[in-house]
């Protein structure tokens, strides 16, 4: 007996998603609410159907005419409209966290209270605002190291840090201004210094299975330069850990989602199932939240994804019959380095509708398609991110060499960071952290 999975979202995060489901030893069939025409995902799936991710009507229509026993839902959007709310009600199962408990992304300061009002470690200092009454004063107070956080979903793009988008208090107060101008709330919160990292976990809203932990790099350009991203590639090492991080730091992160997932239960009286994303951040105090999200990170799912040894698609319906603690959840022990090919301009003015061509490439079992469509056979640049490829070795010399040669054989106008993953970035990461404890 086969069961029909929906997978929402289009990304190379949810074509990630859709190969791990395929390779399941339980049989299935794929079924795919796309915002755009993926043709990685379209060539997994069963049918792929293009409409609005916001609409959560529709996309309980398709699953309801599909006869869709289980949904992983990829993206936000459709987790803060209540997708999940609404699948459940109709008993289907769903990875990915019910409306109230998805704040823990949609709302940065439900986060930061919920951290403060549940005494969980790696909470920075932060002020929560819906008005400009006490911003100069608390700006005051952190001088020159801050972060304005608008309340909200915004694409990565509702945060403002200090001395890199905001140069001075009074051009955070106009930032300000113009949330509250839209009658929204903002947090005003203490710079962190370190290195970041995500630890994400699978979880039933009782018991948690940590994935390893992965560095995402966001900056544009090589040395972590240029504008900020939706990420430019990722790696993880093939000990769990990272260069820069103990297991003790490591441990740390765990423990606070542990404790996320706790607060989660004790304050809604409902458990969160689907994937915790911590995003975290080694400081000279220790080990500190940035944020969180209530789904799988991308690009760091593809890492994760692709040294995953147990059946991905057996977790998911663990995750949403609260059996997590019954599945083994085991890891390859082998480096990755996922690199994203992203248009030239990427990402303020990014060109759009240029050939792609992945003949050149030998080994595309761990090419992940984002952001192009395909058209008269041919695939075409859509703007944003527009495929990744995953180098996995034994090492992380071994999976950078794989991720540099296959991500340079894909010929277009494109470009991606040559340096993630590589030793000299690796040590500037472990000099910065060392200097963080002087």
């Amino acid at each position: 007996m086969s069961i029909n999975v929906l997978v929402i979202g289009s990304g190379a995060r949810e074509h990630a998603i859709c190969k791990s489901v395929k390779k399941s030893l339980i049989k299935n069939k794929i079924f795919c609410f796309a915002s755009n025409y993926n043709p990685g995902i379209a060539n997994i799936c069963n049918n792929i159907f293009v409409g609005d991710l916001n609409d959560k009507k529709s996309i309980l229509k398709y699953a309801l005419d599909k006869n869709i026993k289980i949904a992983i839902v990829g993206p936000e959007n459709p987790l803060e409209i209540g997708i999940s709310d609404l699948l459940i009600n109709e008993k289907i199962l769903v990875v990915g966290p019910k409306k109230n408990l998805a704040q823990l992304e949609t709302s940065k300061i439900f986060t930061r209270e919920l951290l403060k009002n549940y005494n969980i470690n790696g909470c920075p200092e932060y002020k929560a605002f819906n008005k400009l009454n006490g911003v100069k004063k608390y700006l005051e107070r952190l001088g020159n190291d801050y972060v304005v956080k608008y309340d909200g979903l915004a694409g990565g793009k509702g945060v403002k840090v200090s001395g890199d988008h905001l140069k001075s208090h009074k051009e955070a107060i106009k930032y300000c201004e113009k949330i509250t101008k839209q009658n929204g709330k903002f947090i005003i919160e203490e710079k962190l210094h370190g290195e970041e990292f995500s630890l994400m976990s699978f979880t039933d809203g009782k018991n948690l299975k940590h994935m390893p932990v992965v560095q995402d790099h966001k900056r544009a350009f090589e040395g972590d330069k240029g504008p900020n991203t939706g990420g430019m590639g990722s790696y993880s090492c093939e000990d769990h850990l990272l260069p820069f991080l103990s297991k003790t730091n490591v441990d740390e992160a765990k423990s606070i989602n542990n404790n996320i997932i706790n607060a989660l239960k004790n304050k809604f009286n409902d458990n969160y199932m689907g994937i915790l994303y911590g995003g975290f951040i080694l400081t000279d105090k220790g080990v500190k939240v940035i944020e969180y999200n209530a789904r799988f990170g991308d690009p760091e799912v593809m890492n994760v994804l692709q040294i995953l040894k147990s059946d991905f698609l057996e977790i998911c319906l663990a995750i949403c019959e609260q059996k997590l603690d019954n599945v083994e959840v085991e890891f390859k022990n082998q480096a990755t380095v996922c690199k994203y090919a992203v248009p030239i301009g990427y990402p303020d003015n990014p060109i759009k509708g240029e050939k792609i061509d992945i003949s050149k490439l030998k080994n595309q079992q761990n090419l992940f398609f984002g952001s192009l469509d395909e058209i008269n056979g041919e695939l075409i640049e859509a703007g944003s991110r527009t495929l990744a490829y995953v180098g996995v070795g034994k090492s992380l010399i071994e999976a950078e060499k794989i991720s540099e040669e296959s991500i340079s054989s894909v010929k277009g106008p494109l470009f991606h960071r040559k340096d993630i993953g590589t030793n000299d970035l690796i040590l500037n990461k472990i000099n910065k952290v060392r200097l963080l404890k002087k």
